[in-house]
C-alpha cells in the first residue's frame, strides 16, 4: 500500500503538470505584478531566479519550467484573486509586440508533390519521441498556447516531418537547461550532452528542417545556431585560435572533432568551422545531416546579415535570433552559409539539375537531367573569365590590363559628371535607389543553359541568343536618339555601353542585352564574332519570384505596401526604418541574397590557389560568368532606358550613378520635386516610379548642391557623389 507521503507527492506532481497550461497571458502577468506594486526584482528573489528571467516571462520570450512554473502559477493565481481584471465592454488591446504577428507566422504551404514523387511518409510521432517518463527527454514550451496550436496545425498540414520549423537556436537558460528556440516562439528542451548527441537528437526527435522547394529537389537539412553559452556547454571554444581562423576550422585533434568520429558521424571536407555539416550515412533516400551555424566564429558576418552601423546579432537574444533567421528561412530558404552562398543555393533548389527517371526497359530508376536547369560545367570562353582563370595562362603577362576587345566588361554604372550652370541653380541633389536592382534584372531574362557556340565571319546579331558579342558600338550617338519625338542632351547622359559612362572607342565584347539595346535605339550593329548558347530558358524566373515575394512581404510587414505611391510611399518608407529592427535585418539579408547570388555566378579566386590554377568554384554548374554579365547589362540598360524617358519628359538629367543609385538636381528635397508626372498626377510612362516593387525606386538621400561642390573641390573632381548621398546609411546596402 502506498504511503500518504507518496500519494501527496503524486498529487503534487499532477498539480505541477496542470500548472503547465494554466498561466495567464504574458501581458496579464505583468498587469498583476504591477497592480500589486511588486518589482521584477522582488518576484525574482521569491522564485530564486533572475530579474531578466521574470522580464522574459512577462514578454513571452520564454516560459517558466518546473518546479518554478508551479510556484509562479500560484503567485499569479493569488494576485488575480486580489486584483481582478477590470470589467469592460470591449477587451483591452494588448500592447504592441516587439515583432509583428506576420514576422512569426509560418510560410505559405508549398505546392503539393505528386503522389508518385512524394517523399516517404514520416515515422509515427511515437517512434520519434521517447516514452513517457517522470521528465520527458524532449518537452516543448509555448508562450501562447492558442497561437502555438494554430501554428502547429498549419505546419503539420505542410509537412509533419518539419513541424517545428527549419532551424533552431541552441542556448542555455538561467537554470542551466539547454533550450532550442524555434520559429513561432516554440521552445524545446534539449537532452543532448555532447555535439554528436545533439546531432542525433536533431535528426531523430526535433522535427526540424524544410521541405524541398521543387518536386525534384532535396529537403533542406536542419540548422542549429549555437550561442556562446551553447558553445561552452558542448566543449567548443568561444572563438577560434589564430591558426584555426586561417584554416577556417577546428584542428583535427580537438576533442569535439574526435567525439564526432567516435560516434560514427562524419564532417564534410570543410571540417568543423563556422558553418559545419555533421552527418551519418543516409538511410535509403533519407538524409541524416545537420548544419551547425556558429555566429561567434563569423558565420553571420555583419556586412551581410547585420547592420554595419548598429550590429545586433552578437547581442540578440536567442529567441529574437530564431525569429530573424527563421523568417528568412521561411521566406527565402534555410541559410546555407553567407547570403551569397544561400542566393546561389536558392537557384539550384528552385531549378534542380537532375531527377529520377524510370528506365522503360529495366524498370529501374536512373538519373536524368532537367531541361530547364544548369546541369554541368561547360567549356569557358576567354573573354568571359576573370584574369586569374587557368584558360588565360600564357595568354597575357601577369599584370596585363585586358582591353574591352579582350574581356567582357559588363559591370554596374560608376559614373559622375560636373553640374552645369543651370543645374547649380537648384538647391538640392536628390538620390533615388532602384529596389532590388539585380533581382529585377533577372525577371524574364533569357540565359544560356548549354555550352558556348563560337560564331565567326561577321555573324548576324540575334537577340534571342544569349552570349557575348564582339561588336563596334562607337558609332552610337545619343544626340541622334529621339524619345517620344523629342531629342535629349547627350552630353549630360552616360553611355549605356560602358560602366564608366564613356563612349566606346572601338570594338568591344558585350552581352546580348547591351547589343539588343543599341538595336532598340535604332542603330545598326555588325558583330565581328560571338560566343552564344543555343539552348536557352528563363532559368532565373523562379529565383526572382521567390526573392520578390520575400521582399514585398517583409516590406508590407514594415508598413509599406505595393498599393502605395508618391508621398504616401515616401512617408511609409521613412517610418519603416524604425518599425522593427529584426524585420529590417531580414530585409537587408534578402537584398544581400539577391546581389550576392548573382555575384557568385562568377566567383573569383579568393587566394585558395595560385594564379592560373583551378579554384573550387570552377567545378560548379552554376559558375556562369556569362549569366552574371547578362544580368548586370540588364541593370545598366534598364536604368538608361528610364533616364532617357525622364530626360525627354521633364528635361532633367542625372549627375551621378553608383551601381543602382542615381543622383538628380532638384528644386526640392524630395524625389517628387523632380520626377515627371502626367497632368493627372501619375508617373510619366517609362520613367522612374516611386514604389516598393523590385525595379521601382525609393528615396535614398538628399544633399545640397553646395555640399557637392565642396566634395568636388576636396577630391579634385575625381569623385562619385552617388556613393555618399544617403540619408539612411543602411539604405540600399546589399542591393
Amino acid at each position: 500500500m502506498p504511503t500518504e507521503d507518496e500519494l501527496f507527492s503524486a498529487v503534487d506532481a499532477l498539480l505541477e503538470e496542470v500548472a503547465q497550461d494554466d498561466l495567464p497571458s504574458p501581458e496579464e502577468r505583468k498587469r498583476l505584478r504591477e497592480a500589486a506594486g511588486l518589482s521584477q526584482e522582488q518576484v525574482a528573489r521569491a522564485l530564486k531566479s533572475r530579474r531578466e528571467t521574470i522580464g522574459n516571462w512577462e514578454s513571452g520570450v520564454t516560459e517558466p519550467r518546473p518546479p518554478k512554473r508551479a510556484a509562479y502559477a500560484r503567485l499569479l493565481e493569488g494576485l488575480a484573486a486580489r486584483f481582478p481584471a477590470p470589467a469592460t465592454d470591449a477587451p483591452a488591446a494588448p500592447p504592441a509586440p516587439a515583432v509583428p504577428e506576420a514576422f512569426t507566422s509560418p510560410a505559405p504551404a508549398p505546392a503539393p508533390v505528386p503522389a508518385a514523387e512524394a517523399p516517404a511518409a514520416p515515422a509515427p510521432v511515437a517512434a520519434l519521441r521517447p516514452a513517457p517518463a517522470a521528465k520527458p527527454a524532449t518537452s516543448s514550451r509555448r508562450p501562447d498556447a492558442k497561437k502555438a496550436a494554430k501554428r502547429s496545425a498549419t505546419t503539420a498540414a505542410v509537412d509533419g516531418r518539419f513541424e517545428n520549423g527549419p532551424l533552431a537556436v541552441i542556448d542555455v537558460d538561467d537554470e542551466g537547461q539547454v533550450v532550442a528556440y524555434c520559429v513561432g516562439g516554440l521552445l524545446l528542451d534539449v537532452p543532448a550532452k555532447t555535439v554528436p548527441a545533439l546531432v542525433d537528437w536533431t535528426v531523430e526527435e526535433a522535427r526540424l528542417g524544410q521541405a524541398r522547394l521543387h518536386r525534384y529537389g532535396k529537403d533542406a537539412d536542419p540548422v542549429l545556431v549555437l550561442t556562446p553559452a551553447a558553445l561552452e556547454r558542448y566543449g567548443l571554444p568561444a572563438e577560434l585560435s589564430q591558426e584555426e581562423r586561417r584554416a577556417g576550422r577546428l584542428s583535427a585533434g580537438h576533442k569535439v572533432v574526435k567525439q564526432i568520429a567516435q560516434a560514427g558521424q562524419q564532417l564534410t571536407q570543410r571540417g568543423f568551422g563556422a558553418w559545419a555539416r555533421v552527418y551519418r550515412a543516409p538511410e535509403g533516400s533519407r538524409r541524416r545531416c545537420v548544419q551547425l551555424c556558429i555566429p561567434a566564429w563569423g558565420a553571420l558576418p555583419v556586412d551581410e546579415w547585420d547592420d554595419k552601423n548598429d550590429p545586433k546579432l552578437p547581442t540578440m537574444h536567442a529567441a529574437d535570433l530564431a525569429r530573424f533567421l527563421g523568417t528568412y528561412a521561411e521566406r527565402v530558404m534555410t541559410p546555407r552559409g553567407t547570403t551569397a552562398v544561400t542566393g546561389l543555393e536558392l537557384m539550384t533548389a528552385l531549378r534542380p539539375p537532375t531527377r529520377a527517371q524510370k528506365d522503360e526497359a529495366t524498370g529501374e530508376f536512373k538519373q536524368a537531367f532537367n531541361d530547364d536547369a544548369l546541369t554541368r560545367p561547360y567549356d569557358v570562353v576567354e573573354c568571359e573569365v576573370p584574369d586569374e582563370h587557368p584558360v588565360l595562362k600564357g595568354k597575357y603577362a601577369r599584370h596585363h590590363q585586358r582591353t574591352p576587345a579582350e574581356m567582357l566588361m559588363e559591370e554596374p554604372y560608376n559614373w559622375c559628371r560636373p553640374l552645369t550652370d543651370d543645374e547649380c541653380v537648384n538647391p538640392y541633389l536628390v538620390a533615388i535607389d532602384v529596389n532590388m536592382a539585380f533581382a529585377a534584372a533577372t525577371n524574364g531574362l533569357t540565359v544560356g543553359l548549354n555550352g558556348p557556340t563560337h560564331l565567326t565571319g561577321n555573324p548576324k546579331f540575334d537577340p534571342a541568343l544569349p552570349g557575348s558579342w564582339l561588336v563596334d558600338l562607337s558609332h552610337v550617338d545619343l544626340a541622334r536618339v529621339r524619345v517620344d519625338g523629342r531629342a535629349v542632351d547627350a552630353e549630360r547622359l552616360p553611355s549605356p555601353f560602358t560602366p564608366t559612362g564613356e563612349r566606346p572607342t572601338g570594338p568591344a565584347w558585350y552581352a546580348t542585352p547591351t547589343v539588343a539595346y543599341a538595336v532598340e535605339l535604332g542603330f545598326d550593329v555588325a558583330p565581328i564574332e560571338a560566343y552564344v548558347r543555343t539552348q536557352t530558358g528563363r532559368y532565373l524566373d523562379p529565383w526572382y519570384k521567390r526573392l520578390r515575394d520575400a521582399y514585398v512581404t517583409t516590406m508590407a510587414d514594415l508598413g509599406v505596401t505595393t498599393a502605395m505611391g508618391g508621398s504616401e510611399f515616401l512617408d511609409a518608407m521613412a517610418r519603416s526604418r524604425d518599425a522593427d529592427p529584426a524585420l529590417n535585418l531580414v530585409l537587408k539579408a534578402i537584398k544581400a541574397t539577391a546581389k550576392g547570388g548573382i555575384g557568385k555566378l562568377r566567383q573569383r579566386n579568393r587566394g585558395q590557389v595560385p594564379y592560373y590554377e583551378p579554384w573550387p568554384a570552377l567545378e560548379r554548374a552554376t559558375w556562369r560568368p556569362d549569366i552574371r554579365a547578362a544580368v548586370l547589362a540588364g541593370v545598366r540598360v534598364s536604368m538608361h532606358r528610364k533616364m532617357l524617358k525622364t530626360a525627354a519628359a521633364a528635361g532633367v538629367y542625372p549627375v551621378a550613378i553608383g551601381t543602382d543609385a542615381l543622383v538628380y538636381p532638384s528644386p526640392g528635397p524630395s524625389p517628387l520635386d523632380f520626377l515627371p508626372h502626367t497632368p493627372e498626377g501619375k508617373p510619366a510612362p517609362g520613367t522612374f516610379r516611386l514604389g516598393v516593387s523590385p525595379g521601382m525606386v525609393k528615396h535614398q538621400g538628399t544633399q545640397t548642391v553646395l555640399w557637392a561642390e565642396q566634395q568636388f573641390e576636396e577630391h579634385g573632381g575625381v569623385f562619385n557623389i552617388a556613393n555618399l548621398i544617403r540619408t539612411d546609411q543602411s539604405a540600399g546596402e546589399g542591393e
